[in-house]
């Protein structure tokens, strides 16, 4: 295996707007069998989650005590979003799912880390919801191109 391609992958898979979607294709010109290059695309998506999910309450509480500005717009945040309280509860990881399983722009994973802390999903339901939207979403991404691949001689 090509280490430096291979790390190549796994840090566009983790880069917001690029992850999966345009790490496995990319994996794929690169040389890598497309269940390599699924597999580095989606750990490189993975990468960042777990931290955006830990940090970006403490980052949000630090920011507001150091900020006016930033403590006014978190209270605002928070309190429009704590009108829809319980239909988060209800819907909350479900909706995060399909938001992050959707491939189009602005609906990854770091976007994904960002709705679940404004809505305050918990930290497993969050994680969960995000890698089955990520998996779901380079699948949507990659399946069609392996089929063009195969249907012009590629693959």
């Amino acid at each position: 295996m090509d280490i430096p391609a291979a790390l190549t992958v796994v840090i566009l898979g983790a880069l917001p707007f690029f992850e999966a979607r345009y790490a496995i294709p990319a994996a794929i010109l690169y040389g890598f069998p497309p269940l390599t290059a699924f597999g580095l695309g989606i750990i490189g998506n993975l990468l960042p989650v777990i931290p955006l999910l830990l940090l970006l309450d403490p980052v949000s509480g630090w920011l507001r005590v150091r900020s006016q500005t930033m403590d006014r717009f978190f209270s605002w945040l928070f309190e429009r979003t704590g009108r829809h309280e319980e239909q988060i509860r209800r819907y909350g990881a479900p909706a995060l799912f399909l938001f992050v399983a959707m491939p189009i722009p602005v609906t990854g994973t770091w976007s994904g880390c960002a709705a679940a802390f404004v809505f305050r999903i918990r930290f497993r339901e969050a994680f969960l919801a995000i890698a089955g939207g990520a998996f779901v979403a380079a699948l949507i991404t990659t399946l069609p191109l392996l089929g063009l691949m195969k249907l012009f001689g590629g693959a």
